[in-house]
C-alpha cells in the first residue's frame, strides 16, 4: 500500500496554490472542476512523490484554528500534515519568510535525535516539519 495524496479543503484555491508552490516548491498538475458541486481543485506535486490536493468549494468553513498541536487534537479528523525535511531550522525559516504562522519553533522531538517544528499555512492549517533521517519505523 502507498499513500497517494492528502486532500486539503481551502478557502482560496488560487492563493493556497501560490503559497504551497512558493513555500514548498510544489509543481502544479491536474487542475480540475466539478461544476455540479461548485468545486475547484488542483494537485500539487513535490519531491519524492509527495502529492497535495487542494480543494475549494463555495460555502466551506474552517474549524477553529489551533494555537498548539495538542489543541488541534480537540477537533476530530486530520490534525496536521507532516513533511520530513533535511534541515528543520532552514525549512522553518524559509516557510516563515514565505508567510507561515509560527506555532512552535524548532526543538528536540520526543523521538531521540530528531528535531521538529509546527507552523500554519496562511489559512491556519497545521504543518509539522521533522528531520528524521528515515521513514516511520525505518
Amino acid at each position: 500500500m502507498h499513500l497517494d495524496h492528502v486532500g486539503l479543503s481551502v478557502a482560496s484555491l488560487d492563493a493556497q496554490t501560490a503559497w504551497y508552490s512558493t513555500a514548498f516548491g510544489f509543481g502544479t498538475a491536474l487542475p480540475f472542476e466539478v461544476a455540479v458541486a461548485g468545486l475547484r481543485g488542483v494537485f500539487l506535486l513535490g519531491p519524492d512523490g509527495v502529492a497535495l490536493e487542494l480543494l475549494e468549494r463555495a460555502g466551506s468553513t474552517h474549524p477553529p484554528v489551533a494555537t498548539t498541536p495538542p489543541d488541534a487534537l480537540l477537533t476530530q479528523g486530520w490534525g496536521h500534515v507532516c513533511f520530513r525535511v533535511e534541515d528543520v531550522d532552514r525549512t522553518f525559516q524559509h516557510l516563515v519568510d514565505a508567510g507561515a504562522g509560527v506555532v512552535s519553533p524548532p526543538a528536540p522531538a520526543p523521538e531521540p535525535g530528531v528535531r521538529f517544528a509546527f507552523l500554519t499555512d496562511p489559512e491556519g492549517n497545521l504543518i509539522e516539519l521533522l528531520d528524521r533521517p528515515h521513514a516511520v519505523g525505518g
